[in-house]
């Protein structure tokens, strides 16, 4: 495995962020991988589900979601997240962290609940593709999003 798609462990965690380690089951005709079931502890109901797809050393983001909870899993290639907390009353206001996630390591579902800025970076040599089980059908009215390398933001990647 190529070494710059290896998973860091972040050294603390970020409120509203959530690490969920998913099941691959094996076959010979294919892989069986689990997403999210309304049993989970971090399921907040379904509004839609899509994909976004993300090129190598490409980064999108910065984008805040006021009402959506996100449930990100990648299915296809490494994507790279970075979440950061600008939220007033938050116990973790000025943290940020990154995380990988892929099916070849790290396969999990990253929640991240309103109100933290997340963005992402394709690492995966191919197609790198993400899949969000979204609590609420999408409203742009929503969410608020601000260029890459905004003051009081992370500079990424980082």
């Amino acid at each position: 495995m190529d070494s710059s798609i290896v998973s860091q462990e972040a050294p603390f965690s970020i409120d509203g962020f959530t690490l969920t380690p998913l099941k691959l089951i094996g076959g010979d005709k294919g892989r069986v991988m689990h997403g999210i079931k309304a049993t989970d502890d971090t399921y907040a109901g379904f509004g839609e589900a899509y994909f976004s797809e993300v090129l190598q050393t490409h980064i999108k983001g910065w984008k805040r979601h006021n009402r959506m909870v996100l449930n990100l899993v990648v299915p296809v290639g490494a994507i790279k997240f970075y979440v950061f907390d600008d939220r007033a009353d938050s116990p973790t206001k000025g943290k940020h962290l990154s995380i990988v996630l892929g099916t070849d390591h790290n396969y999990s579902r990253l929640t991240i609940r309103p109100g933290l800025w997340v963005a992402f970076e394709g690492i995966g040599g191919g197609q790198n593709l993400l899949m969000n089980f979204a609590s609420i059908p999408h409203d742009p009215t929503e969410a608020d999003a601000v260029p890459l390398g905004s003051d009081g933001f992370p500079v990424l990647p980082c």
